[in-house]
């Protein structure tokens, strides 16, 4: 897992004339045809794992920063086992599509004369399933969204660099070749950056082992309860009719299956990620009893949406007042899930001192709660 908090400049080039993984590495990429840069170097003192991959000289957009060849790629297909698993596809076959991979990567990790030997050397927690794995899905074409997902796959180079949100590079696909593309000037001397997907800070950490620091992560998200909506809801009940129209309101978003015991509903800095399931609870649970008996006895179909109840962030503070309530008393009873108030988050986080003493887990889970708690609270002013 990750060990050291982001830096976005990086000292301790490596060349190939070092002594380490690091010089065995580039020797096996010049071997395989893996084409790096004279612009970039890999260094031993990444933001992952110990390993990134720096500017010595400054990149500007579009520049090629590398170029995998396909039989340097590590997948199912590539493997000496590649034969024995295309016969037991049917029996390997996973949601994931990891498990012909991961059994293609503990072969060659056990194999002596495995070609991929220097680029494992890189990785050496691999072998004791240690290290998370850095894998790549190749994207699907437009043409082609209805065929399963491509197998992922294990990407040398490409995995050596680390992830921001606000990466600086990415990774493009060809049919001889990967090539990771300069998507922003990188100046020299800075870590190069590549993303491993629209991850909230509480995904990296559960599969990375780190957090983005705020406000770095424009992908991070906070989740309001879907339970919690309809507690907030039955707190504005009064005698139990009410109570009952209101479980029966909810059990019709269930059947309309916009909400479920154990879902959330997503909010992300600049966009409610459910936005549909979303408005439609809103809607449900606060329109008039007669309406909501029209409502059902249509089964919720040919409901046009209005723009006045559109749910973006933007939107939030034109919708309805009862709709701005709800979700307001849903926020705040979310917040009262958490053990510290954002005000304490906010004295850890400006005190150097204290946030120096906090270990890396400490400081990790500190960054997921901060950047949740600072999405529900813009919540709570644009619902006010």
């Amino acid at each position: 897992m990750a060990t050291q908090a982001k830096r976005r400049r990086v000292a301790g080039l490596v060349g190939c004339e070092d002594p380490t993984p690091v010089a065995g590495f580039l020797s096996w990429c010049r071997r395989v045809g893996l084409e790096l840069s004279p612009k970039v170097a890999v260094s031993r003192q990444g933001t992952v794992a110990g390993y990134g991959m720096v500017a010595r000289e400054s990149v500007q957009p579009g520049e090629l920063l590398f170029a995998v060849p396909r039989a340097a790629l590590l997948s199912q297909h590539t493997c000496s086992i590649s034969g024995l698993l295309e016969r037991e596809r049917g029996a390997l076959q996973s949601q994931s599509g990891w498990v012909p991979l991961l059994l293609a990567l503990l072969h060659e990790l056990q194999a002596p004369a495995s070609p991929w030997s220097p680029y494992f050397a890189l990785w050496p927690e691999l072998g004791r399933l240690e290290h998370p794995m850095f894998c790549f899905q190749e994207p699907l074409e437009e043409e082609d969204d209805e065929k399963e997902p491509n197998s992922p796959l294990m990407v040398p180079a490409a995995d050596v660099l680390n992830h921001l949100a606000n990466h600086n590079a990415n990774l493009e696909y060809s049919p001889n070749c990967l090539r990771m593309v300069a998507t922003q000037p990188i100046p020299e001397g800075h870590e190069i950056f590549n993303t491993y997907g629209q991850m909230a800070n509480w995904q990296l950490i559960h599969m990375y082992g780190f957090a983005e620091p705020y406000p770095d992560n424009t992908d991070d998200t906070a989740d309001i309860q879907m339970v919690t909506v309809r507690e907030a809801a039955l707190q504005g009940t009064k005698v139990e009719a009410e109570r009952l129209l209101l479980y029966e309101r909810w059990d019709f978003l269930c059947k309309l299956e916009m909400v479920g015991e154990e879902g959330a509903f997503v909010i992300g800095r600049e966009e409610v990620l459910t936005e549909e399931e979303l408005a439609m609870t809103l809607k449900v649970l606060c329109m008039p009893a007669e309406e909501f008996r029209e409502f059902k006895e249509q089964d919720g179909w040919g409901d046009d949406k209005r723009e006045e109840d559109s749910l973006t962030i933007t939107n939030i503070p034109k919708l309805k007042a009862s709709w701005r309530r709800l979700l307001r008393d849903s926020v705040l009873l979310t917040l009262q899930t958490y053990a510290t108030d954002l005000k304490t988050e906010q004295d850890l986080l400006s005190s150097k001192e204290v946030y120096a003493t906090l270990s890396w887990r400490e400081q990790q889970a500190l960054q997921v709660r901060y950047g949740q708690k600072m999405i529900l609270h813009q919540l709570l002013e644009l619902t006010n």
